[in-house]
């Protein structure tokens, strides 16, 4: 199958990529997306899972629902990239693009940290953030570590949030002073760009009794001593452990010849790989961002928006600018913002906006307007 542009992956940035093509061309859009999943997740919606917030079928949006003028999404697995040829295999035939556009995302190498299973102590995957909802509820006394086995990872803010999270959970179930909790990070501070949002941060850890072990990350969980082992060799005490997998290109990216460093390397102006008309986007892709959805959904505008001027359908493209806002939940029914800029000055930068009832309706209607742009509910 011949596509204009093809697409791989239905995250964040296949999905906007494929919906700006669709409005600038229509029917002539000729896009073609690949993806193995059946449905597209919000990733913070696995906390809300993890704390029996919402239902696991709740945060699931079909891809049958996504409907587009120009568009055909495939539920395919890619099992090889010539990206020389822009020539993709899956399991059910070969695809050719005029353009090819990878936005895989990144895969978590569970294997990398001993004691680290999938779906029994880690929060990143759907269903691990199942298996612990099952897990929680059964935690009434001892010492919980929150802990990150590698970065990067997806959405830094995460595993601050999990603790704050954990903290409000016991303490509406009777618990929190039978209980511990640590939080293990590998940076100097919770958010690095943002010295104001790290510091809101390590108040509220303080208030709530929540201790931070920064700079180190999590090099193994030995069951059968109960206890978290650091990169340094520490060792902490744990009786529950939710875990950051440590993360990598997908196999397939890999293999392909894209990937140094186990990343791809892009032009962080305009997302080009080395390889002619080739892009790639989001949690794949080392542009100099942080692997977290806004901001592969900006980098798939930016890349929409050259292919829509080359094709004379829209105006001269700005380079990607590396902004973007996260929004950070501080427990206690807060939701705090964080307005990042990583690629127009000489380093990151972050401006904070204090928890607030009305960012929790800011971040509501950040997920709704995704629903109903790519799925039309």
């Amino acid at each position: 199958m011949h596509a204009r542009v093809l697409i791989l992956g239905a995250g964040f940035g296949g999905l906007e990529l494929a919906t700006t093509l669709s409005e600038g061309l229509g029917e002539d859009a000729g896009v073609v997306i690949i993806d193995r999943s059946d449905a597209f997740v919000f990733g913070y919606s696995k906390l809300d899972v993890m704390f029996g917030r919402v239902r696991p079928e709740e945060i699931r949006l079909p891809y049958a629902d996504f409907v587009k003028p120009g568009v055909r999404l495939l539920r395919e697995t890619v099992t090889a990239i010539e990206p020389e040829s822009r020539r993709v295999t899956t399991e059910q035939g070969v695809h050719e693009g005029d353009v090819l556009v990878v936005a895989l995302g990144a895969d978590y190498d569970f294997e990398a940290t001993p004691g680290l299973a999938e779906g029994e102590n880690e929060f990143y995957s759907v269903a691990g953030a199942e298996r612990l909802r099952e897990i929680l509820p059964t935690f009434t006394e001892g010492r919980a570590v929150v802990g990150v086995c590698g970065a990067p990872f997806k959405c830094p803010p995460a595993p601050s949030e999990a603790a704050l999270l954990l903290h409000d959970f016991l303490t509406e179930r009777g618990v929190r002073d039978a209980c511990e909790i640590t939080l293990v990070m590998p940076f100097g501070t919770p958010v690095p760009p943002s010295p104001d949002t790290s510091a809101a941060l390590l108040e509220a850890f303080a208030e709530r009794g929540i201790a931070f072990v920064p700079e180190r990350r999590v090099r193994a969980f030995d069951t059968s001593r109960a206890v978290v082992v650091l990169d340094d060799d520490q060792e902490l005490p744990c009786d529950l452990f939710l875990g950051v997998p440590r993360h990598r290109a997908p196999d397939v990216v890999v293999a392909s010849g894209m990937a140094e460093d186990g990343y791809v390397p892009v032009d962080s102006r305009t997302l080009a790989t080395r390889f002619p008309d080739v892009y790639a986007v989001g949690d794949v892709a080392t542009p100099g961002t942080p692997k977290a959805g806004v901001f592969s959904e900006g980098a798939a505008r930016v890349v929409a928006a050259q292919l829509l001027a080359r094709m004379d359908a829209g105006p001269e493209p700005l380079p990607y600018d590396g902004r973007g806002s996260c929004y950070v939940e501080f427990g206690a029914g807060r939701i705090g913002r964080v307005d990042v800029d990583f690629l127009s000055g000489p380093k990151p930068t972050g401006t904070f906006q204090e928890p607030s009832l009305e960012l929790v309706a800011e971040k509501r209607a950040f997920g709704s307007s995704r629903r109903a742009r790519w799925f039309g509910r």
